[in-house]
């Protein structure tokens, strides 16, 4: 009783399955797709062992997967989640960072959608959430231990858009 999972990215696979259902339709009624016509979690969903053989894998690996199942692509509302809700989510990460300097972060809604959709854009799904937030958080992360001024930090969508540095508001002058 074993139980054997592998996952990957599988960059390509799309167009042998395509070359595999063009090749399967035949005549003048029969129905012709494209990538854009189909959306890529359809067109992966029909991935047949031969597919994987084209694809590279050696056929005593295929066997090795009696069960082949697809993940769908990730949407703009899972980035946003993904930022978000876990325990872990970047956001409080930064939240906890700012924190250290009594620095409250705040973050728009229109800001965390304009993150899902860059990292959509890039297409380099969640691990490239990080490296956007990087890009907008580095410079006032470096500045903030040495000002003792500033009350909080908000981000908002054109801060993401303009990789401009989030709003600043200051502590009033006692």
């Amino acid at each position: 009783n074993i139980l054997f999972i592998c996952g990957g990215a599988f960059h390509g696979l799309e167009k042998i399955i395509e070359r595999g259902i063009s090749k399967r339709t035949m005549g003048f009624e029969a129905q012709l797709y494209t990538r854009d016509d189909k959306p890529l979690r359809e067109l992966l969903a029909q991935v047949q062992p031969e597919d994987l053989l084209k694809f590279g894998l050696i056929p005593e690996f295929i066997g090795r997967l009696p069960i082949v199942a697809t993940l769908e692509e990730l949407t703009e509302e899972d980035f946003v989640r993904i930022l978000t809700t876990p325990k872990n989510a970047l956001v409080r990460q930064y939240q906890k960072y700012f924190d250290f300097e009594k620095v409250k972060l705040k973050f728009t809604d229109a800001a965390l959608r304009a993150i899902a959709q860059e990292a959509l854009r890039r297409n380099t799904g969640a691990p490239g959430l990080r490296s956007i937030m990087e890009e907008i958080m580095l410079d006032t992360m470096y500045e903030l231990p040495s000002r003792t001024d500033v009350q909080e930090c908000m981000v908002t969508e054109e801060a993401v858009a303009r990789r401009q540095q989030p709003a600043l508001l200051y502590k009033q002058a006692s």
